[in-house]
């Protein structure tokens, strides 16, 4: 269990970074953190990971409490692994030699074969022997995520750890990481905007806001029932609407939060909108109207004309 007890940090004392912070994570769970830009996400990380010293509060691996530089040399929690931005690798060694740095050269058969477990993982077989300074920014972070795995921590965090991988890779590399994560029982956290990450692969997410901790749920609920339209517009666009444009609905909430896909075209509605724009999407259309003064998007098969007016029900 991995428990965060009212965390607070700041760079500098005038401009709090994130405020009393708590949640407490079991063993095994894979959990997204998910909030605009700015919001704490990466400084997270680094507090769990024990780079910075907190102002207030407690972080605990089970019973153990994990602490920050001014109680460690080096800093970092033995039991995890970051993999940060920067992938911190040596750029004049192999892509090989970065992943087996930390296993024992004592057992040359074993590391060698665990090296090329996780090289095949990440899909870097062929690149093996390139030092990586040769490397693109993804082939790199996927060395780093191969590195961080080499000696098996009971906590993994990344922070954003497929921005740089284009999705021809992502996808399939996102599968494999999390179906090992899970079948390993390693806990895994993920600081990223990637919606992805939180949706398909993550059991609970953790939302920040301005550095606060502003919700905490089952990835699921959090989509299907957003507390908030920021909560609501992290997974994509959204819109907010008056609840008396959809009579048949049955609400005590003045406003509704409606994703795109909800709203289908339908001569049975009164409620009419102008189509504006029309966004190519590969499997559907992402359709800006406007309603009175209100933008609004939903989805269409086809693209709409410009200042065509039609008709919107919602569907749930």
């Amino acid at each position: 269990m991995l428990t965060v007890e009212h965390l607070s940090f700041s760079y500098n004392k005038n401009t709090p970074i994130l405020k009393d912070i708590s949640f407490r994570i079991p063993k095994g769970a894979h959990v997204s953190i998910i909030g605009e830009s700015g919001c704490g996400k990466s400084t997270l990380l680094k507090l769990l990971y024990g780079l910075h010293d907190v102002d207030k509060g407690d972080i605990f691996w089970n019973d153990e409490q994990i602490l920050g530089p001014s109680y460690h040399l080096v800093p970092g929690f033995e039991r995890m692994k970051y993999v940060a931005q920067d992938f911190d690798l040596m750029p004049y060694t192999t892509v090989a030699e970065n992943i087996g740095t930390h296993l024992s050269n004592f057992y040359l058969e074993k590391k060698e074969q665990r090296v090329n477990e996780l090289l095949q993982m990440v899909e870097m077989t062929a690149f093996a022997h390139v030092k990586t300074k040769l490397l693109s920014g993804g082939q790199q972070q996927r060395v780093a995520l191969a590195k961080a795995l080499a000696r098996e921590p009971e906590i993994l965090l990344l922070d954003e750890p497929f921005s740089h991988i284009d999705n021809f890779r992502k996808n399939a590399l996102r599968r494999n990481l999390f179906h090992y994560l899970k079948k390993e029982n390693i806990t895994c956290i993920v600081a990223t905007h990637d919606r992805t990450d939180a949706l398909s692969f993550a059991d609970t997410t953790l939302v920040l806001k301005k550095g606060e901790l502003i919700a905490q749920n089952d990835s699921k609920i959090l989509y299907n029932n957003p507390p908030s339209k920021y909560i609501a517009s992290l997974f994509g666009e959204v819109n907010e609407l008056s609840s008396d444009l959809f009579p048949h609905i049955e609400t005590e909430n003045e406003t509704l939060l409606i994703y795109p896909h909800q709203l289908k075209i339908s001569e049975n509605s009164n409620f009419k909108v102008t189509v504006r724009k029309s966004y190519f999407k590969g499997s559907h259309y992402l359709i800006l109207a406007k309603h009175k003064n209100t933008i609004v998007f939903f989805e269409s098969l086809e693209a709409l004309e410009n200042g065509v007016e039609t008709s919107l029900m919602l569907q749930l």
